[in-house]
């Protein structure tokens, strides 16, 4: 990483960037200029490089340049899997920077239509790729600043409806993608009475899986064994009898807790 680096430079520290590029000449030369601006770079020339930085050493970074044509596999293939890899672990993802001498609208289409934030056809300038890896940023940041409707509290929990990330006494817990959109249908309506009915509806698989009566109760249960501390009696998830469920019936009565400044919840 260069010296002297300006004020705008220095914003960059922070932010780390995966490279995958497998012209070495090329490579270098963006992992130089985006070093130069303060970016903190990692690099790799293939697909099995690529997953084992981010799937093997599970790097996170806070955004991805991609080309497309790749020796071992392309671009879109592992924009796939990264976000495949994403969702299982509740992660809000990576934005994805595509590169490629491709620039027919079916390519570009491609790329977009596959998750990627954006598109670069070569040759470019190095000026260029700096100013899209900015704008991407500053969407990423965007998204990912919380407010009152991302982030909802209802007694002793909290969840970030955009980061998919809850916490219980403060402590930050691990759900699955069913149990997550359950807990969110609940919090949502905090303190009144869904119906199995309108659980079902919002627990419909995205791929058109059907979600049963049992399948609910199976989940519900599951969502107690995390939450409660006597799952056998609960006081958080409280179901009305022949109608559905209640969650935080007594709020009042709950500990609450708020966000500090570093992102963890902590008891007020």
């Amino acid at each position: 990483m260069t010296q002297n680096i300006g004020h705008e430079n220095r914003e960059h520290e922070q932010v780390h960037i995966l490279l995958v590029e497998d012209d070495a000449a090329l490579r270098m030369g963006l992992e130089y200029a985006l070093q130069s601006e303060g970016f903190s770079v990692r690099s790799a020339a293939d697909c099995k490089a690529a997953r084992s930085i981010l799937f093997v050493e599970q790097t996170e970074p806070d955004l991805v340049i991609l080309d497309v044509m790749l020796p071992d596999g392309t671009g879109y293939e592992l924009c796939s899997e990264i976000a495949a890899y994403c969702k299982s672990r509740l992660s809000p993802g990576w934005p994805v920077i595509f590169l490629s001498a491709c620039d027919s609208e079916v390519n570009v289409v491609m790329g977009l239509d596959g998750g990627g934030d954006d598109y670069i056809t070569k040759p470019f300038r190095v000026r260029e790729l700096i100013s899209r890896v900015n704008a991407v940023l500053r969407r990423k940041n965007e998204r990912a600043t919380p407010t009152e409707e991302t982030i909802i509290r209802c007694g002793p929990i909290a969840i970030n409806l955009e980061e998919y990330r809850i916490w219980l006494q403060g402590q930050e817990i691990q759900l699955t993608m069913m149990e997550f959109r359950l807990l969110s249908a609940l919090i949502r309506n905090r303190g009144r009475i869904m119906s199995r009915q309108s659980l079902l509806q919002s627990l419909w698989d995205d791929r058109g899986a059907f979600i049963d009566d049992n399948t609910l109760s199976v989940h519900i249960n599951h969502l107690r064994e995390k939450l409660e501390k006597d799952p056998g009696n609960p006081q958080l998830i409280q179901t009305i009898r022949g109608v559905g469920y209640r969650l935080c019936p007594e709020e009042s009565d709950a500990d609450t807790f708020e966000e500090d400044t570093s992102g963890v919840l902590s008891h007020s």
